[in-house]
């Protein structure tokens, strides 16, 4: 039997996803979207996980598609690999009921960098690195980067990393906002841990509106966002979880949110 391309691990409330083609630095194939996609799908709809971590095994966490797969292979319409495969899997990621954490353990290249930064959250361990590799094969950045990076790091800094394609190191990358936190290697695993337990233990279903709330609001002006607020508000003043943290507050107590 072969080794699983995703290898799914479950504590009691987080999910972790691992992509495990180690020697290839997993580097995407077909059937590793189809797997990777499968167990977004399956965590989605467990309403027992309250948070999904994205890491890789090996050295790497993703060193972007794998040229030798056929559907990459030159002359080859490399958009149709972009609407069937990568559209799905970036929808998935920003669609997800629960938070999303890309612990990135080492190099994440091309695609496999914009896959990680479509997560609400990237941890890094301080040997890891980010490379828009596109230009170097002549190709423009997918997976959602044309969108995400001039808003994670401004026009400039995304303009130099596409058309350079040069490393970025976790630190450099922390620094600069494209992600959360870099952290030394030999806490790496503890720290990402103890984020997604952390995240899990928080009120969900506000975590996701969030998201979807600073997303939107990038397309609105000041007054508009306003009345979003105030709609969310109206929504979740509601809801189990705000008349919880309400109480807990007051009591002087932890909180137990359920809300998904």
């Amino acid at each position: 039997m072969t080794d699983p391309l995703i290898v799914v691990t479950r504590t009691a409330v987080v999910t972790t996803l691992t992509l495990n083609r180690p020697a290839a630095m997993n580097s995407l194939t077909t059937a590793m979207h189809g797997q990777l996609l499968a167990g977004l799908n399956q965590a989605a709809g467990d309403t027992s996980v309250r948070c999904v971590i994205i890491t890789g095994s090996g050295r790497g966490f993703c060193a972007g598609q794998d040229l030798g797969d056929p559907l990459a292979a030159p002359g080859q319409d490399l958009g149709a690999l972009v609407m069937t495969y990568y559209r799905p899997l970036v929808q998935r990621i920003r669609s997800m009921p629960v938070p999303v954490i890309a612990a990135v353990n080492g190099v994440a290249a091309g695609a496999g960098a914009n896959l990680a930064l479509c997560c609400d959250l990237v941890i890094a361990a301080r040997s890891a690195n980010f490379i828009q590799a596109f230009s170097k094969i002549g190709l423009v950045p997918d997976t959602g980067g044309s969108w995400l990076l001039p808003r994670l790091v401004g026009h400039a800094r995304a303009l130099g990393m596409a058309l350079l394609g040069e490393k970025v190191s976790a630190s450099d990358a922390e620094r600069m906002g494209m992600i959360w936190q870099c952290v030394d290697d030999d806490v790496f695993s503890s720290t990402s841990a103890a984020l997604a337990e952390r995240l899990a233990g928080m009120p969900t279903r506000a975590l996701v509106a969030t998201r979807e709330a600073l997303e939107k609001a990038q397309g609105l002006d000041l007054d508009a966002a306003l009345i979003m607020e105030a709609q969310q508000q109206s929504r979740f003043g509601l809801a189990h979880d705000y008349l919880e943290g309400v109480d807990a507050f007051r009591h002087k107590r932890a909180a137990v949110f359920t809300d998904r």
